[in-house]
């Protein structure tokens, strides 16, 4: 029987805190989690794209995975990427998640090789089948070389704890393609910023986002007012969002997310090698979008949004 699930709203990227040495600040992670949940967005994915996943030891995975657990407390559902180099180590991370109590996992195409079609099928059903987790499946074919095209997808219908797809490609027409050929078999997840509100008109039902991570009121705002065919009043927060949201389709999106994140004062800026700190004049440039953006800063449309005093 596949995992019931109820997925949908925005799932920010959560970053991971490091100290000044850069070892792990789990405490400062772990506030990141609880100010986000506070915030009101609908649930967290760790160890993704944004947090860093590929520079961290497994013991640093299994530490923040326990956190979100704790911190999250049944608030809100807590997904953890899963991006190793080989399918036996996706293996044992996912039996890690589900040892911990994590809601499901978000896992990617085997990292570095370069995979025929067929190459990663067998990678994701291989994972998905070693777990009674809910699994999302991750497509991010800019970042990782790997697309994970509609047919694939379809392949994997047969395997009951796949159930969710996050699609990073950009090309929205892929939710579509993906009905047309087997319906509502699998929840749809929009998993790039800047194209959020078309994700949704054509059928996305999530949002794992970077940019929520420094404006999360914002981006559950924007979500639900797309997600409510209120687009009238969703354009303006999407246009004021717009330049913001194009931070997280570059390569150096995580340094980009995190310095708007401290800027915010919700994180540091952080990052470990072999990501480096933005140039100056990209920090300048960056800088100059917060300014911006803070200065002309809207006022939210009420959607029900539930955030703590």
């Amino acid at each position: 029987m596949a995992p019931r699930i109820s997925w949908e709203g925005v799932f920010p990227a959560v970053t991971t805190q490091f100290h000044d040495d850069l070892s792990l600040d789990i405490d400062a992670t772990a506030k990141v989690m609880d100010n986000l949940i506070r915030d009101g967005v609908s649930g967290l994915i760790v160890c993704g794209s944004v947090g860093e996943n590929t520079s961290l030891e497994r013991r640093e995975k299994i530490a923040i995975m326990e956190t979100a657990k704790s911190v999250a407390a049944g608030r809100v559902p807590v997904l953890c990427g899963i991006a190793e180099f080989t399918t036996a180590f996706a293996v044992e991370t996912a039996k890690e998640a589900a040892r911990i109590g994590i809601d499901g996992i978000m896992v990617m195409p085997a990292l570095v090789y370069s995979s025929k079609p067929h190459e990663t099928a067998q990678h994701f059903r291989t994972v998905a089948t070693a777990t009674d987790l809910p699994v999302m499946l991750y497509n991010n074919p800019p970042i990782y070389k790997n697309d994970v095209t509609p047919d694939i997808l379809v392949s994997l219908a047969d395997v009951e704890t796949v159930v969710c797809f996050k699609d990073s490609s950009g090309d929205t027409r892929r939710f579509i393609d993906t009905r047309n050929m087997v319906g509502d078999r699998f929840v749809l997840f929009a998993g790039l910023d800047d194209v959020i509100v078309e994700s949704v008109a054509m059928g996305a039902v999530g949002w794992v986002s970077g940019m929520s991570n420094a404006f999360p009121r914002e981006g559950e705002t924007l979500f639900r007012l797309a997600k409510a065919g209120r687009f009238k009043e969703a354009m303006p927060l999407y246009e004021w969002f717009m330049p913001l949201l194009h931070l997280d389709a570059r390569p150096d999106l995580v340094q980009c997310i995190k310095l708007c994140e401290h800027i915010m004062g919700r994180g540091t800026a952080l990052t470990r090698p072999p990501r480096l700190a933005l140039l100056p004049h990209e920090a300048a440039e960056v800088q100059a979008m917060m300014a911006k953006a803070l200065a002309n800063r809207p006022k939210l449309p009420d959607v029900g949004l539930k955030v703590a005093a």
